[in-house]
């Protein structure tokens, strides 16, 4: 192996030229970003990208609290559903023009207008007046209101507990009307904002890279940018790697033990708690697994303990339902333990020994392993199970219109609140693809998710969201496996390299680089 390594690192040596630039970062998009236009981003690696250079008027911090950005201060009404926000007054766009509350409210406006078509809209569905204007009924967002030129107001329908949080996402950054109308369709491949790095170059397909921006209102970078390749391969990325060519690496499955067991690198990993929750759905809306007796036989049925163990070698944390630990305010309810005997007597019972389900899940060589050690544990179980591959199209379409019995899949949170993994997951208003692909359907669940929706104190929420997590679990829609964490091995020459649980939280303020002719 270690002789393999050394022919694949010469081979690249040879013919690639060193893609370093002294003073730059140099980091791994495994996908070319499909748009850098904040109405329009819906990936990870856009988003990540998108909260260098632009700014919302609230951003996470560390600790995943709600802390000022745009926004100096902002006050809540005592009934919830007004946020009266003040703006900075030293924040300027590119061309040296101050951001104004005009700014916000075209920007918000912006994803709501079907012009755009916006995939995002959901972000703003309870503010007043959001619909009249989507429909084409208003020439303006009731809900948004400007009360001088660094005051502004969001008024919404009804109390909703998430709102703040959700305004830390990409779709509510802001944007300059200007730059955005000057440019047109282009402005999502070259745009501009107030962010702490400006767009240099985007080469598709190939590279994007960043550069600090001078001018930036808070603290600037301490790099002069960020360079992102785009290396869809893993051994490619280690490979270059390990040459000096990438400053950071994720390590996937296959390289994890490979660089623990390296004293060169073993000291240079570190382990990053993902705000996710893996699981195997279950078709809730047909037979068989429309019985709640045969979903839990499933869950008693696999070994999810010793999986995490051994196959994934410890890289994770066991989960207790469908909200993370790192998110979950509240005691946490119980899944069914492992117990073989009494997974294959419920089977039994229900006169579903022998039956042949379909579980569906992707081509991901690591994805098919799992798939086989559940394929096992239920056959011990009594079911036959048929494993069907798709590529990753194919097989969202197939789930999301209910053509499995079984499937696997992860959800990973797009704002840090438990109703990310609630509402879109459990609400019987969300079949399919809007994220309830079990097709799930319980009425207590829904009043319970949307009790903690429009409560106004956290005591409130965190009581509706422990009373429908337990319902989840209960009825076992899902088999609750694991929150994944992941590992990055980094160059010694690099200092300050945190991964945040939230892809939009990093601002690329604190990385360092410490060797000579790099900083």
């Amino acid at each position: 192996m270690r002789l393999f390594w050394c022919l694949i690192i010469l081979l690249i040596s040879a013919c690639s030229p060193s893609q370093r630039q002294d003073g730059y970062v140099h980091l791994r998009l495994m996908a070319n970003p499909t748009t850098l236009d904040p109405a329009l981003i819906v990936d990870v690696q856009s988003s990540m990208i998108a909260a260098k250079l632009f700014n919302g008027l609230v951003r996470l911090g560390d600790d995943l609290q709600v802390i000022p950005d745009l926004a100096e201060r902002w006050i809540v009404s005592a009934d919830g559903r007004r946020y009266r926000f003040h703006l900075r007054r030293d924040v300027r766009f590119p061309d040296g023009r101050p951001v104004v509350a005009d700014d916000v409210r075209y920007s918000f406006e912006r994803v709501l207008s079907p012009k755009t078509k916006s995939p995002n809209t959901w972000i703003f569905q309870q503010v007043e007046g959001g619909e009249a204007y989507r429909s084409g009924g208003a020439a303006g967002v009731a809900g948004f209101r400007i009360l001088d030129s660094h005051t502004f107001e969001i008024t919404l329908k009804q109390p909703f507990s998430p709102f703040l949080r959700m305004l830390t996402m990409p779709p509510a950054f802001v944007v300059q009307r200007e730059d955005v109308e000057r440019k047109g369709p282009e402005f999502g491949h070259a745009p501009s904002g107030t962010g702490p790095f400006v767009l240099s170059r985007w080469m598709p397909g190939h590279e994007i890279v960043l550069g600090r921006n001078p001018e930036y209102f808070d603290n600037t970078a301490k790099v002069a940018g960020i360079v992102y390749r785009v290396i869809p391969e893993d051994l490619t990325a280690l490979t270059e790697f390990e040459l000096g060519n990438l400053d950071v690496v994720a390590l996937p499955a296959s390289a994890y033990a490979k660089f623990m067991n390296d004293p060169k690198w073993q000291n240079r990993i570190m382990v990053f708690h993902g705000m996710n929750t893996y699981y195997l759905g279950m078709n809730c809306s047909r037979p068989p697994f429309d019985d709640p007796g045969m979903r839990r036989a499933v869950s008693q049925a696999i070994d999810r303990e010793k999986i995490l163990r051994t196959f994934y070698e410890g890289r994770g944390r066991l989960a207790r339902g469908p909200v993370p630990d790192l998110l979950r305010a509240w005691q946490p309810a119980s899944p069914y333990a492992y117990d073989p005997a009494a997974a294959k007597n419920q089977i039994r019972l229900l006169g579903a020994e022998g039956m042949t389900v379909s579980l569906y899940v992707t081509a991901d060589q690591e994805v098919v392993d799992i798939a086989e050690i559940i394929q096992a544990a239920l056959k011990r179980a009594g079911l036959r199970v048929e494993i069907r591959q798709l590529e990753w199209s194919a097989y969202k379409d197939a789930i999301n219109r209910g053509q499995a019995d079984l499937f696997w899949l992860s959800w990973w949170a797009d704002y840090p609140d438990a109703e990310n993994f609630l509402f879109p997951l459990f609400h019987s208003a969300n079949h399919g693809p809007q994220g309830n692909r079990a097709r799930y359907t319980n009425a207590a669940v829904d009043r319970l998710i949307a009790a903690g929706q429009g409560a106004v104190t956290e005591s409130q929420r965190s009581a509706a969201y422990r009373a429908a997590e337990t319902l989840i679990v209960q009825d076992a829609p899902w088999v609750f496996l694991w929150h994944k964490n992941d590992y990055h091995v980094l160059q010694p020459w690099i200092l300050g390299y945190r991964e945040r649980p939230i892809y939009s939280m990093d601002k690329g303020l604190d990385i360092e680089l410490v060797v000579p002719g790099k900083q």
